[in-house]
């Protein structure tokens, strides 16, 4: 198809020339009813702030403009059907789990994923599966899922309906999505694939496979991530053996009766550019990343992984877009590298977890920004290095399910116990460092000692800790009856 073309984009345009008179919403009428959203955001920006209306389509039942730009993005993707969404990739990766499966069916997923898939469940009622991934011992983060634990999952669950995988994870960790795609179908499950950190497998050389190459039937793709949209907007991916209709049914159900079409544009202007640019751009991408991931390796002390993690099963592949840097041995928390960093040198990082930083490198980054990240780098050891001794080492605790998500965050609860009294009890809310968003706990785990001294460790030194009703983390919910050991 021709790539060239911006449907949406240039029906804005048009739409901006022909001067209408607005007697619709929103309400600040082009800016005039509000000078400071024009003052912050731009004449030109919110006078595109528009409403649906039949020039520009609509995003709930697209017949014109937006479902031309649906049927470019899907060419562009390899897709069979491409879903523009405004609520983010969470929208995205919500409408996968609540198209493949409802109450009381099973979905098998690895429990390293973002909060969203569990979120779905305690909508939907559907029971997870959880594959429990190998950890890297020295950097303390999960890996991949195993085909052999995959197919002990099917063999143990072969009523199942679907399986989620991760492609990759947040650290550029990715399965063998094709083989797990082929074990998956030989026994009638669909594959849901959240990629919110791989929409750059689709444009660039070189990278690890996409969902769709792999003939999943469901993929989430964050183009506000890697691939220059603005935040908040996404894509869903849709295989040829799903209905596309009822697909924008289950969209529906959630997403919002009035997007933005500011990041609907966003999507379709986003799409042109890698669908004529990305191999080039991406290019560039993996040659910063790669350069960083040497240069830092040899200030010592830190550790920049790459392609030598790959064992040809629990990492199958890596994404070398990905520049994740393990600071433990210079007696450093991650996130205690990610506060110096930002409070010391004005360097914002994606993510500062217990013992990894992650510098998220995309096609709006130069070689003069890494060499500054390269250098604060040096500059910290020199001032802050210390003896690990007391340092966590790890991110990931293998959770003890008892209960569904649905029924225990519905369950009769007793409220606002001290986490250091929780221990044994089961949990009916999240607790996660965000980002990345994986939580440490979810509705229906028991809660153990270890878990409570993670979480303890990790407010002391200062990650970002959401999800409970208690803002300041000190107290949790959990079932009312207590547990039995």
């Amino acid at each position: 198809m021709n790539q060239d073309k911006a449907p949406v984009y240039e029906a804005l345009e048009e739409f901006r020339r022909n001067r209408v008179v607005p007697f619709d919403v929103p309400g600040h009428k082009r800016g005039r009813g509000n000078p400071e959203l024009v003052k912050l955001f731009g004449k030109q920006c919110v006078e595109l702030d528009v409403n649906s209306m039949k020039p520009l389509d609509n995003l709930c039942h697209p017949v014109s403009v937006i479902k031309e730009a649906e049927v470019l993005a899907a060419d562009a993707f390899g897709a069979a059907h491409a879903f523009l969404m405004v609520g983010g990739t969470t929208s995205a990766v919500q409408t996968m789990v609540l198209t493949a499966c409802k109450s009381g069916e099973k979905i098998i997923l690895p429990r390293n994923v973002h909060r969203s898939v569990i979120n779905a469940l305690v909508v939907n009622g559907a029971t997870p599966i959880y594959v429990n991934p190998d950890t890297d011992k020295k950097l303390g983060i999960a890996l991949g899922m195993k085909i052999s634990q995959v197919e002990m999952a099917i063999e143990e669950n072969p009523d199942a309906v679907a399986i989620l995988v991760n492609n990759p994870t947040y650290y550029g960790i990715c399965s063998n999505l094709k083989k797990i795609v082929e074990i998956a179908h030989a026994h009638n499950m669909m594959v849901l694939v959240d990629e919110a950190h791989g929409t750059h497998f689709y444009f660039g050389e070189n990278m690890p496979i996409t969902a769709m190459e792999a003939g999943a039937d469901m993929s989430a793709v964050s183009m506000h991530k890697s691939g220059g949209s603005l935040t908040q907007s996404s894509f869903l991916l849709t295989g040829p053996n799903v209905s596309a209709g009822y697909v924008r049914q289950v969209i529906n159900l959630t997403q919002t009766t009035s997007a933005s079409y500011l990041l609907i544009a966003s999507l379709d202007i986003s799409r042109r550019n890698l669908a004529i640019k990305g191999k080039e751009a991406f290019a560039e991408v993996q040659r910063i990343a790669d350069y960083a991931r040497t240069e830092i390796n040899k200030i010592g002390g830190y550790y920049a992984y790459g392609k030598e993690l790959i064992n040809g099963d629990s990492v199958y592949d890596f994404d070398t877009t990905k520049l994740t840097v393990y600071t433990l041995d210079i007696g450093l928390a991650g996130i205690e590298v990610y506060d110096l960093l930002r409070d010391e040198y004005d360097i914002q990082l994606e993510l500062g977890d217990i013992g990894n930083v992650l510098a998220y490198i995309s096609i709006g980054d130069r070689m003069r920004e890494v060499e500054r990240l390269v250098s604060a780098l040096y500059d910290v050891k020199r001032r802050y290095k210390k003896d690990r001794t007391g340092l966590f080492d790890h991110e990931y605790i293998n959770p003890s399910v008892v209960m569904t998500p649905q029924e225990a965050f519905y369950a009769a609860k007793e409220e606002m116990i001290p986490i250091r009294e929780t221990n044994g009890r089961i949990c009916t809310e999240f607790v996660m460092c965000y980002p990345p968003g994986i939580p440490i706990l979810a509705p229906g785990e028991r809660i153990t000692q270890e878990i409570i001294d993670y979480i303890l460790y990790a407010k002391e030194k200062g990650c970002s800790l959401t999800g409970p009703e208690d803002e300041k983390v000190e107290r949790l919910n959990v079932i009312k009856e207590r547990s039995i050991y």
